[in-house]
């Protein structure tokens, strides 16, 4: 009789998990179809594409081959979009995760639906899910205008035929990823007039979030919204720690003027790939990308940073760079 009833129990748990992982595998991510669009190239609607893809969504950031001896990785000439940037482990990744080509070479089988679908949800042409190292839990909330503008510009790039390894995440999280993509919820861009609001939006689909607020069990810690202390390991340099952007007065912007905000980015607007400073190794460098960042006009700079005082204020201190000779000495 006990033998049954293991025997019973036993199956019970298998059923449910063959269930479970049946539903994992055929019913997510569930996302729907891709949306039957065509973009309109015009060249406003690509210059719009070129000014987010450069220097809000900075999509060339993780999707072209950046050059790490140089202060923020600047893009190397000739490789945007070409992708091949890996997030591994040495970077504090739950598995091997490659940018992939994102030139028109590796993009003209995609329908502008599937651009778009694969944008604002994570979900590819195949209807599989992708990590989020790619924002897309922000993308998902922006205007379909400028999802759209991204497609155009995307589509102008100069082809490069590069291939790289199919990324390869680490058990649980293979399975945790399908759970991740929503359905799109777009905002309707604000008007620049409703500075805070606008400010806001750009935040948003600038990733901000993803990168100046820390992470609890992979979910960003909304009770430090902003308030920095995500690390990123460089290997060769260090432990970078993203800053403290809410107005706290001792840890965070809150002394900060808006033109001191402005500046910060647009000290690094002329530089050219030759001007920017190489970095020795165990000296602070960062993953942020200055030099694509400080492309955005000052006035949605200003947005930004009204937007960034209206947040509540988190005191928080950050050690902004721990060199690597330091953490391999024990120190």
């Amino acid at each position: 009789m006990l033998k049954k009833i293991v025997l019973w129990v036993f199956g019970i748990i298998l059923v449910v998990l063959l269930g479970g992982l049946s539903y994992l595998y055929l019913g997510l991510p569930d996302v729907g179809a891709a949306p039957d669009i065509t973009v309109e190239e015009t060249p406003q609607q690509i210059e719009r594409g070129r000014y987010l893809a450069e220097h809000v969504t900075v999509c060339v950031d993780c999707h072209s081959q950046r050059d790490w001896s140089k202060f923020s990785g600047p893009l190397v000439p000739g490789r945007r979009g070409q992708g091949g940037e890996v997030f591994d482990h040495g970077f504090g990744f739950p598995g091997i995760f490659t940018a992939k080509n994102i030139t028109p070479h590796n993009l003209k089988s995609w329908s502008d639906g599937e651009l778009y679908r694969l944008i604002t949800t994570g979900v590819t042409k195949d209807g599989e899910p992708i990590f989020p190292v790619m924002p897309y839990t922000y993308y998902r909330r922006m205007d379909p205008e400028d999802t759209r503008a991204i497609i155009a510009y995307l589509r102008t790039l100069a082809p490069i035929e590069q291939s790289h390894p199919p990324s390869d995440p680490d058990f649980p999280m293979n399975l945790i990823m399908r759970t991740i993509p929503q359905q799109a919820n777009p905002m309707e861009r604000p008007s620049k007039s409703d500075t805070v609001a606008y400010g806001k939006y750009l935040t948003t689909i600038a990733g901000c979030v993803e990168c100046h607020t820390p992470k609890v069990q992979g979910a960003p810690d909304m009770d430090r919204f902003l308030a920095g202390g995500f690390e990123f390991s460089l290997p060769g340099y260090g432990t970078v720690t993203s800053s403290n952007i809410t107005p706290h007065d001792a840890t965070g912007i809150g002394t900060w003027t808006e033109q001191r905000f402005v500046n910060r980015f647009k000290q690094y607007d002329t530089l050219s790939y030759e001007q920017v400073r190489e970095v020795p190794k165990n000296e602070f460098n960062t993953v942020m990308p200055w030099t694509m960042y400080a492309g955005m006009t000052e006035e949605d700079l200003k947005a930004i940073y009204a937007y960034l005082k209206t947040v509540e204020s988190v005191q928080q201190q950050i050690t902004r760079f721990v060199p690597e000779s330091a953490t391999s000495s024990g120190e």
